[in-house]
């Protein structure tokens, strides 16, 4: 199985009132194509930055991020921007939906943005709708939904263009235990049979046990 992912002897800090405050400190580490993926650690350990540094979200300090032995931190923002769009997909605890668009118009929300033909992806729609179990709520809005629906969108949005990797920020956090083991089993389910490679990130020992790897932080450094 070949590597996705490369993370070299990377380090982010933030400057508050002129002082240097490291987050992450030397992370050195890969991950393979298909696998899935399961960041865990305590607060203030740096996870949800890490994640966001391979979404190109943010940049690191020094040290390099290569996907598909491409660097990302060399791209501009243009080039970052299109790289999130077709490659990266992002689910977050907060689903980050738009409230004054239905389901379907959510989904394809990428699509359009990527300045593409809605048409052209009917099929791929049609498959995520019925994968996510949402073919009897296309015309909802996002507060006629439950919040383990809303997340099912958001889902399959970030599975609309097809894309290598879905980057997955506490996506159960905001579910209850029944809800949250369902999406945890529908990502599973994506990571088995479409191959999507998942990296996650997550407070609960359960979710990450849907992983084949754990990657612990703790004060900035990969312990495990």
């Amino acid at each position: 199985m070949k590597k996705i992912v490369d993370v070299i002897d990377v380090c982010k800090s933030f400057y508050i009132a002129g002082e240097e405050v490291p987050i992450l400190k030397h992370i050195d580490l890969s991950i393979k194509k298909g696998s899935f993926t399961s960041i865990m650690g305590p607060s203030g350990s740096g996870k949800s930055t890490f994640l966001y540094l391979l979404g190109g979200l943010d940049e690191p300090t020094s040290g390099d991020i290569q996907i598909n032995k491409k660097s990302i931190v060399k791209l501009n923002d243009k080039q970052k921007s299109n790289m999130r769009l077709k490659n990266i997909g992002f689910v977050f605890q907060f689903y980050n939906l738009v409230p004054t668009l239905n389901v379907r118009d959510n989904i394809m929300l990428p699509v359009l943005l990527d300045k593409k033909k809605a048409k052209d992806y009917e099929e791929r729609y049609k498959e995520l709708i019925e994968i996510t179990g949402l073919s009897k709520r296309e015309r909802n809005l996002p507060c006629e939904l439950s919040g383990g629906q809303q997340q099912r969108v958001a889902i399959a949005r970030a599975l609309i263009n097809d894309p290598e990797i879905i980057l997955a920020d506490e996506p159960i956090g905001n579910l209850d235990s029944i809800t949250g083991k369902e999406i945890m089993e529908l990502f599973s389910k994506l990571n088995r049979e479409k191959g999507v490679t998942f990296i996650q990130v997550t407070h609960s020992l359960e979710a990450s046990e849907y992983g084949d790897n754990l990657i612990k932080l703790k004060d900035g450094k990969v312990i495990k």
